[in-house]
């Protein structure tokens, strides 16, 4: 127990994404008693695969960079852990219809064997209810009460609150209680991304692994199994680009598959013989500029965290939950 932090002081935490999983671990480590709280069955949010018997597929982050000291020691956690490696893909761009090679040199990372992998990690020493939403939160006599939409009333009553979640749903379950939060959340201006994942039983021997697409309605495709410790099935991912993805987010998903799959065809990748499963993500991509980083209400006890908050990248997602943990033992002493 950390020796300025009373035993007694409990945060709740509700969504068990990266930017929930880092507020977490640090509050723990700072000596707070925490409580997570995830809807899904599982954790890491958008740093996630989706698995089939013979095939598996990264269909919500793609990789990760790490800029900041911080991030840069927790990746090499990760990497020492086994849960996180560097990824080499053979790197396209295709502008102006043309293809190019890609000039960056940053390091890429992914997760190992998955991308959930270093979610799953910094999750196995935090308690989590999972299947858990909470649909609704008061605070009243100091203390936070919650109500979840499978179980009712949560019987633990907490000092703190934090809300790790996307900006629409931190705005639908706070606006009431901190009017200041709608501005934040507006300004995040979060959309959402259309994401087509295609298996092919042979290889298609593409001369790239990975390429950044422009002024198309796809705006990435990358080989799955080019990833390390990939197995299975030849697998490519489709994100699409988030303008596009917003303003056809009401699309039947037959419907956007096949417009998915005309432009993928157009750039050379012929899924016709391909197994296609597809997802939508409502809220994918937020604010690009690094703006509050996080959001405290210290009169209420109620934080907010996630990438939206601090430039809409992995690192900005663990950044958040880490500075706003910082944050709130200061204000607590």
């Amino acid at each position: 127990m950390h020796k300025n932090q009373p035993k007694e002081t409990t945060i709740a935490i509700i969504g068990a994404g990266i930017a929930g999983l880092s507020c977490a671990t640090r509050l723990k480590a700072l000596g707070f008693q925490v409580q997570l709280y995830e809807k899904s069955l599982g954790v890491s949010g958008r740093m996630s695969t989706r698995n089939n018997d013979h095939w598996s597929g990264d269909h919500g982050a793609q990789y990760f960079t790490a800029r900041d000291p911080l991030f840069i020691n927790q990746v090499k956690e990760w990497i020492n852990a086994e849960v996180a490696a560097i990824w080499n893909p053979r790197l396209k761009v295709f502008k102006a219809n043309q293809w190019q090679d890609s000039t960056a040199t940053e390091n890429r990372y992914v997760g190992i064997p998955a991308m959930n992998s270093p979610g799953k990690h910094l999750a196995k020493a935090l308690p989590i209810e999972f299947n858990q939403t909470i649909d609704r939160v008061a605070y009243a006599q100091n203390k936070w009460q919650l109500h979840s939409l499978e179980s009712g009333d949560i019987h633990q009553q907490f000092d703190w609150l934090v809300v790790a979640l996307p900006a629409p749903q931190a705005l639908a379950l706070t606006k009431s209680i901190d009017k200041s939060i709608e501005k934040f959340t507006i300004d995040a201006n979060m959309q959402g991304c259309w994401t087509v994942m295609a298996s092919f039983t042979d290889n298609l021997n593409l001369p790239f692994d990975a390429a950044f697409i422009n002024n198309e309605s796809i705006s990435w495709i990358s080989r799955n199994n080019s990833k390390p410790k990939r197995i299975g099935l030849e697998t490519w991912v489709i994100h699409c680009n988030p303008t596009w993805s917003q303003e056809w987010i009401e699309l039947d998903k037959d419907e956007a598959a096949k417009r998915i799959l005309d432009c993928a065809t157009k750039l050379g990748l012929d899924c016709r013989t391909a197994k296609i499963s597809i997802h939508r993500w409502r809220y994918a991509s937020g604010h690009t500029n690094p703006i509050p980083v996080f959001r405290l209400h210290e009169d209420l006890k109620l934080g907010f965290c996630g990438d939206w908050l601090n430039g809409g990248r992995v690192e900005g997602a663990w950044l958040s939950g880490y500075q706003l943990a910082c944050q709130i033992e200061k204000v607590q002493k």
